[in-house]
């Protein structure tokens, strides 16, 4: 028995058993009651490693991002920051890019540092492999992990998420309804987000009785700033022959994309041509006419991130995992 598995099995963080053992105030009495029984129960007795884990607090929070320059990333990052000054603490920003051994290593560096917590900021930290997981696992078991716009399930894990698949759902659904069938999905992640959009799309598509071909699904593999690339991915899309009155965008970058299509086309948009960004970012006041887009909530779910991280560090128990609706914020891309 290890002071992992006594927070297993009170439902609480390793911070908090470990703020048990050291007489902390900082825990509520219900809380200390429920994991001094599991104690009790299986005759634990403490070493001075577990004893120490709760000890000389940072005040600290490390902060993983893929990319900065991301605008999605950036904003996230920017609330999250102003949420822990506003809560006292400090934060330490590492830019891991997407390979995982980069993402391992700055994890690595960041609990050298004795951080109180990890954020990991958005959707591209948790892999579809189970095993791609495994460094996340590993660095729960000594703080809380926190992650935003990604889910697992595991122990000292805390996921603030935003429900991509019925917002995406709910998107195309709209545009089917308005006589909008051939719709592209213009897509540039399989992160845990990314898959749950496509599952979105498709089951709005089939839904509706309609089975879209693999070139109606369009991957983006390039630099997520050049919209003058994407937006010839879709004129070359156009010369093979593929035929499409409406794209669904992951998100707004390729959205816009999507506008200078239609305008180098010569389309009406909305009447011959309808686009749908996602992110409902400051682009979308960045073309003529404005752009529809999914607002996926984020300035919500980055205050209930750190809402939910105080909790924990208060030796609190919370959900394991909060879901979040998006809104679909009609502007003048589409027929409705």
């Amino acid at each position: 028995m290890t002071i992992y598995d006594i927070s297993e099995k009170a439902g609480v963080s390793i911070a908090t058993v470990s703020r048990v053992l050291n007489g902390s105030s900082n825990v509520s009495e219900k809380t200390r009651k429920k994991v001094l029984e599991v104690m009790e129960e299986y005759d634990y007795t403490p070493n001075a490693f577990a004893r120490g884990l709760g000890l000389n607090t940072m005040n600290t929070i490390g902060i993983l991002c893929a990319d900065s320059s991301d605008l999605y990333l950036a904003k996230a990052v920017y609330l999250i920051e102003q949420s822990l000054r506003a809560n006292n603490y400090d934060s330490l920003l590492c830019c891991t890019g997407y390979d995982l051994e980069n993402k391992k290593k700055y994890v690595e560096l960041l609990l050298s540092k004795k951080v109180d917590s990890i954020i990991l900021v958005g959707s591209d930290f948790v892999g579809e492999k189970n095993g791609d997981n495994e460094y996340i696992r590993n660095a729960a078991s000594q703080i809380p992990i926190m992650l935003l716009n990604g889910a697992l399930d595991s122990p000292n894990v805390y996921s603030i998420v935003s429900d991509d698949r019925r917002s995406m759902y709910e998107a195309a659904s709209s545009l089917i309804l308005a006589g909008v069938r051939d719709i592209l999905y213009f897509y540039n992640s399989d992160s845990y987000s990314g898959r749950h959009k496509l599952a979105g799309y498709r089951a709005a598509m089939a839904e509706a009785g309609i089975s879209p071909p693999p070139s109606m699904l369009q991957f983006y593999g390039g630099p997520h700033e050049d919209i003058d690339a994407m937006t010839k991915t879709l004129l070359n899309l156009s010369k093979r022959g593929i035929k499409f009155n409406g794209v669904i965008a992951a998100d707004d970058n390729l959205a816009i994309a999507a506008v200078k299509y239609a305008k180098k086309k010569k389309l009406k948009i909305p009447e011959d041509f309808a686009v749908i960004g996602y992110n409902n970012s400051i682009l979308t006041a960045c073309c003529e006419p404005e752009l529809t887009s999914i607002d996926n909530k984020l300035d919500t779910l980055c205050r209930q991130l750190i809402t939910s991280l105080m909790e924990v560090l208060a030796g609190n128990s919370i959900p394991k995992k909060a879901l979040f609706s998006g809104e679909l914020v009609k502007r003048g891309t589409t027929p409705f």
